[in-house]
């Protein structure tokens, strides 16, 4: 998986390129821990996104929990799969999915 980050004062933007699964999930775990400790908007790109396990979904429910505290989060460009995902999880009523 590919994780690529721009930050923008507050905002960070995070677009994420292939499988966000029980191998990369920690990679992105990591990529998050510091980068979003001043942000109060942060962007998940899933446009390049083609699949997310449970590791996957662990780490936006954390990162949403941190969020909840101090600003937004926010996941685009979801594709069918992911999103039928969401559905079937449940995250469709946590995320603030566009």
């Amino acid at each position: 998986m590919e994780i690529l980050q721009n930050k923008n004062g507050n905002t960070m933007n995070v677009a994420l390129k292939g499988r966000l699964d029980t191998t990369t999930a920690p990679q992105l775990e990591e990529a998050l821990k510091s980068a979003i400790s001043d942000v109060t908007s942060l962007i998940f790109d899933f446009s390049e996104l083609d699949y997310i396990s449970s590791a996957g979904l662990r780490v936006l429910l954390a990162s949403q929990k941190q969020m909840n505290t101090r600003g937004e989060m926010k996941v685009t460009h979801v594709n069918d799969t992911i999103m039928e995902i969401f559905d079937v999880t449940g995250f469709t009523d946590i995320l603030t999915i566009e």
